[in-house]
């Protein structure tokens, strides 16, 4: 479970998402499990690999962020 309050000034959080751009779309940022491995067609190969959307607490009083890997 998400803090609900800031671990460095106690002050309230807010839910969000980075933001990714990729060949001109929006997505949100996803974390992948392991090392990257280059590919030469795609960039990295993601084939079998665990991947969760990134969703990032945001400090609504200093700005700090903290971030999650929860399920997809």
């Amino acid at each position: 479970m998400a803090p609900t309050s800031c671990p460095k000034c106690a002050g309230p959080m807010e839910e969000g998402f980075i933001l990714d751009v990729v060949q001109r779309a929006y997505r949100q940022a996803t974390w992948v499990a392991g090392r990257p491995e280059p590919s030469f067609w795609a960039g990295l190969k993601l084939k079998g690999k665990i991947r969760r959307h990134v969703v990032t607490l945001r400090c609504q009083q200093c700005g700090y962020l903290e971030s999650y890997a929860w399920g997809l």
